[in-house]
C-alpha cells in the first residue's frame, strides 16, 4: 500500500449522484484474470461514446485535466455491487483520493483496504470544491493525512478517519500488515486461552478421531 502522508494534486468534479460501480468499471472489463488493463475501463461509458471516441463533455477528457489525482463526487459514491475492480481501475488511472458527501459502505471498505483515500465532507463544502475543480487554474487540493485536513482555494476542512484507517495510511499498511502489528498480543492471548481452557486444544481433531472410530465400529 502506498504511504499517504500527504496527497497534493489536482481534482476533477464528477457531478453525479449515486455513481455506481458498474459505471465506474463496466462489466466487460472484468474478464481478465489479473488487475491489468483496468485503467482503460474506468468510467468508460462516461469517457467514450459507442464508437470508442472520447466524449468532449466528460471532464476527464478536457484540456487541463490530464493527470488529475483526485475526484470530487456526489453522494452515495460507489454504490451498487461490491466490485473491487472499480477501486483498482481508479488507482491505475492515477486517482489517489475521492472526496464526496457520502460513500457506499462496501465501496468504502474496498477503497480504504486498497489504499484509496475516501474523504467525506458536508455537501456545502463539496459544492465549493466542485466549483474550484471546474477551473484547471483553481483545482489544486492538498490533503494532510496526519492532520486530517483538506485545503483548496475555497475550502479549509477537517475530516474524520477511523483510527485503523488513519494508521494504515500513515504507516503504509494493508489489512494483513495491520493485523501483523498485533502478532505479539495475539500470541499472548492464545497462550492465556489454552492455559485457562486446555480441554479445547485440538478439540476438532479429537472429535474427528472419535467420529472416525465410531464409523469403523459400525462398518459391516
Amino acid at each position: 500500500m502506498t504511504d499517504h502522508l500527504r496527497i497534493q494534486g489536482r481534482a476533477a468534479a464528477l457531478r453525479i449522484e449515486n455513481l455506481d460501480t458498474d459505471q465506474i468499471m463496466p462489466k466487460q472489463f472484468l474478464r481478465g484474470i489479473d488487475k491489468s488493463g483496468l485503467k482503460e475501463g474506468l468510467l468508460y461509458d462516461l469517457r467514450f461514446d459507442t464508437q470508442g471516441r472520447p466524449r468532449p463533455d466528460c471532464v476527464l477528457n478536457r484540456a487541463g485535466y490530464a493527470g488529475v489525482s483526485m475526484l470530487v463526487g456526489g453522494s452515495n459514491f460507489g454504490c451498487g455491487s461490491s466490485r473491487e475492480h472499480a477501486v483498482w481501475g481508479l488507482q491505475q488511472f492515477g486517482i489517489r483520493a475521492i472526496v464526496a458527501p457520502s460513500f457506499a459502505e462496501i465501496f468504502h471498505a474496498n477503497a480504504m483496504n486498497n489504499g484509496l483515500l475516501l474523504v467525506a465532507l458536508p455537501a456545502a463544502q463539496i459544492a465549493q470544491l466542485m466549483d474550484d475543480a471546474d477551473d484547471p487554474a483553481t483545482n489544486a487540493v492538498d490533503i494532510d493525512l496526519a492532520a486530517q485536513t483538506l485545503a483548496s482555494r475555497s475550502v479549509q476542512a477537517r475530516f474524520d478517519l477511523l483510527p485503523r484507517h488513519r494508521r494504515m495510511f500513515l504507516e503504509g499498511l494493508d489489512s494483513i500488515g495491520l493485523s501483523l502489528t498485533y502478532r505479539a498480543q495475539t500470541e499472548a492471548f492464545a497462550q492465556r486461552h489454552w492455559a485457562a481452557q486446555p480441554w479445547l486444544r485440538d478439540v476438532a481433531a479429537r472429535t474427528r478421531q472419535r467420529l472416525d472410530g465410531g464409523a469403523a465400529r459400525i462398518a459391516p
